[in-house]
């Protein structure tokens, strides 16, 4: 909890204002829940196929790679110049941890979005990547990982692959990461990015990540880059128990949600909210 309050002291309104375009409201919300309040009644168990490990494959978990590749994988002279003038105008002015804005600074983002955005690869905005969802805003996800506080050895479960970007960032910090898209095409893409780009160790599975990945539970970090309308009781299961925290944006589809930080402390949750974002909303396969 105490280094979410250093990161939001950390970042003014202004910036805040930056970020987001329109924040609802200035206010924190911070509560405690018992955890026994989140796990019952919902179903907690995993499909087969999210719950397979690396030593039992199945149907879907790895999803095809794409033959042709909409990505431009080069990482030149001047793209890194546009990534540091990215990172230095507006990530850093959000967040000071050195270990992330290195990160921020290595991961090409130009080399996730479809070419025709490649201009816009570092400008500090969403875009689009298909299939209705976007690349999220560069500062913010340097603001979830954060306060994520991961430290190297930490094992990261990310739910929503997307473009693969944020699970880049994640594997600058630490070696154990591990993501889900249900969008067996995003899915893909990514994982054809993470191989050419050396993240070939970056765990991928094509799954509904409503149910986490209850294999390689307990997770020291679990980040949601989707907006469920409240918090996913199998993914509050898997944090680990003590210290366990969780990044995600909760609230209704079409508009601002909350992004809430939350921390499992044994039997009980506390829960803190940041700011307001907007976020696509959370896919489940009964959606499709």
């Amino acid at each position: 909890m105490q280094h979410r309050k250093r990161w939001a002291i950390a970042v003014g309104m202004a910036a805040l204002a930056a970020l987001v375009a329109a924040c609802g409201g200035d206010g924190e919300d911070e509560r405690t829940v018992p955890l026994e309040s989140l796990l019952t009644p919902v179903e907690t168990s995993a499909p087969a196929e999210a719950a397979a490990g690396d030593d039992a494959p199945t149907p879907g978990m790895f999803p095809p790679t794409p033959e042709s590749l909409d990505r431009q994988l080069d990482d030149d002279a001047g793209m890194r110049q546009r990534r540091e003038h990215l990172v230095s105008t507006y990530v850093a002015s959000v967040v000071q941890t050195g270990r992330v804005l290195d990160a921020m600074r290595t991961v090409p983002r130009h080399a996730f979005v479809p070419t025709r955005y490649l201009d816009e690869a570092y400008n500090d905005h969403p875009l689009p990547i298909g299939y209705g969802q976007t690349i999220s805003q560069p500062s913010l996800v340097a603001m979830m990982t954060d306060l994520l506080a991961l430290e190297a050895g930490d094992r990261v479960l990310e739910i929503g692959t997307g473009s693969g970007y944020q699970a880049a960032i994640l594997r600058e910090l630490t070696p154990e990461v591990y993501t889900i898209e249900i969008i067996p095409e995003l899915a893909g893409t990514a994982r054809r990015i993470f191989d050419e780009l050396g993240y070939a160790d970056i765990h991928t599975l094509r799954a509904d990540g409503y149910y986490g990945w209850e294999a390689f539970a307990p997770f020291d970090a679990i980040i949601v880059t989707a907006a469920p309308d409240h918090l996913p009781s199998p993914l509050v299961a898997q944090l680990k128990a003590e210290g366990g925290r969780m990044v995600i944006p909760i609230g209704p589809p079409g508009g601002y949600q909350s992004l809430w930080f939350v921390q499992r402390h044994g039997d009980d949750i506390d829960m803190s909210r940041v700011l307001d974002v907007m976020f696509v909303p959370f896919t489940r396969e009964a959606d499709e």
